[in-house]
């Protein structure tokens, strides 16, 4: 009898022996709670205890711990100034992903942990670049910060201009941080174009697409002024000035080089560097590998000799051949604006609504749509109400460019502005008795407006 009371003391006694061993799932729901009530009403002082007890016995209890340990520290950091938590609010993500790493996205919490080091000055820069670069490397796809993707870019070029970092790799960072602007920008869109097009046919938006709406809106802007950043920092760099010294050194060694051709190629016609060796570039690249690329920069070439047939035959060409989206939007918008110019004005509607299909986020389509709307006012209608009517189809185009891409938004909006102004009035519709009718068009521009109602 006194062996058996001897052994049951012993397992009691290692049941309750403190923090040697982890606590069992009830003691974990305790202290979860104890945590998280004080939590929800930022009573953080109070809860602080609870989660340095939490992540020493129950690190990986409920991913609770770890959201509401990320906004307890945020205040502390953000709210009181208290720059000692940084380091917490750091590991409360770091353990975040190593407790739970299928209920977090990776890129995104790396990326956070790289901004929280950014804006806290810790450690050097090409620290700092390196904890960026290892977020968007492991994992692209959830890297989407527009402020995070600037910070990355950013100490790049000041690596750069430390001497830390060759030219060619910030323009090949540049074109990595664009082309995921651009995703991110083209996913946004495609996600709005569906609720504009709801709004233009008349039918009202239920709340929670008029929130999406919003959200999609704003984050559209959010990545065009990062896009402006961008292009900012990079600023003279990618200058003609610097752009043709540093492909005229390297020409005679890369010119065997496909990929080296089509970059240096790409950026002289980017910032339409008047120079012969774009003609030598695109030569080069069109003998070893006639391709979507070539075809267009011969195109392009063609289209500053005036030759504009010539340069419409290259572009087709290339838009045939180009599968990578983004570029054959650019295709599309050239072969738009050729046949724009030469007043084929249905024609050019077809290729920059094709620009839309592979880029929704594609502004400049919807701006030159509506220019071209304007443009036609005279020729779309039989009466003057008729013809000004126009004006409302092409001020909706300028809200539409607007809405989707906010590097154009400023001059687009002011567009709708004006031609809103030219449209009829109120006191034209009532004199018309035209509140509420519908306007058709018989010319190229087709389709009808509503007039409004008074």
């Amino acid at each position: 009898m006194k062996t058996k009371f001897i052994l049951l003391f012993t397992i009691l006694l290692l049941s309750f022996s403190g923090n040697s061993f982890a606590q069992a799932p009830d003691d974990c729901a305790i202290s979860l709670s104890y945590f998280t009530e004080p939590a929800k009403i930022k009573n953080y002082e109070a809860a602080l205890p609870h989660y340095e007890k939490l992540i020493k016995e129950c690190p990986g209890y409920h991913i609770a711990i770890y959201q509401y340990g990320v906004k307890m520290f945020e205040y502390f950091v953000e709210e009181k100034g208290d720059k000692s938590k940084v380091n917490d609010l750091i590991q409360a993500w770091e353990l975040r992903l190593q407790n739970f790493p299928d209920q977090t996205k990776e890129g995104d919490v790396l990326s956070t942990i790289a901004q929280i080091k950014y804006d806290n000055n810790i450690g050097s820069k090409a620290e700092q670049f390196k904890a960026f670069d290892e977020a968007f490397k492991k994992d692209p796809e959830n890297f989407t910060s527009g402020k995070s993707l600037y910070a990355y870019f950013s100490l790049a070029v000041d690596l750069h201009n430390e001497g830390q970092k060759d030219l060619q790799d910030i323009f090949n960072l540049y074109d990595v941080v664009i082309d995921k602007i651009d995703t991110e920008k083209n996913s946004l869109a495609s996600k709005l174009t569906p609720l504009m097009d709801k709004e233009e046919a008349g039918t009202a938006l239920t709340d929670k697409e008029q929130r999406a709406k919003d959200v999609y809106e704003n984050n559209l802007g959010v990545y065009a002024t990062v896009e402006g950043s961008v292009n900012g920092k990079l600023g003279q760099l990618a200058d003609c000035d610097n752009l043709i010294p540093l492909y005229n050194k390297d020409f005679e060694n890369k010119k065997t080089d496909v990929n080296w051709l089509k970059n240096a190629a790409g950026r002289l016609s980017a910032k339409d560097c008047d120079d012969p060796l774009f003609f030598k570039l695109v030569q080069e690249l069109h003998n070893l590998e006639p391709s979507a690329e070539s075809a267009y920069y011969l195109g392009k070439l063609a289209e500053k000799d005036g030759k504009a047939s010539t340069a419409l035959e290259y572009f087709n060409q290339a838009a045939d051949l180009q599968t990578d989206k983004s570029k054959k939007a650019s295709i599309y918008y050239s072969i738009g604006e050729n046949y724009r110019k030469k007043g084929s004005y249905g024609t050019a509607r077809n290729y920059y609504n094709k620009m839309l299909e592979v880029k929704p986020s594609a502004g400049m389509a919807y701006y030159k749509i509506g220019t071209m709307y304007a443009d036609s006012a005279n020729n779309c209608g039989t009466t003057v109400f008729e013809k000004r009517a126009m004006y409302w189809l092409a001020a909706d185009m300028m809200d539409k460019a607007a809405r989707v891409d906010g590097t154009i938004a400023g001059n687009a909006k002011a567009a709708a502005s004006s031609y809103r102004a030219r449209a009829p009035q109120a006191s034209d519709i009532f004199s018309e008795g035209m509140a509420g009718k519908t306007v058709k068009f018989n010319c190229w521009v087709g389709g009808s407006v509503r007039v409004p109602n008074l």
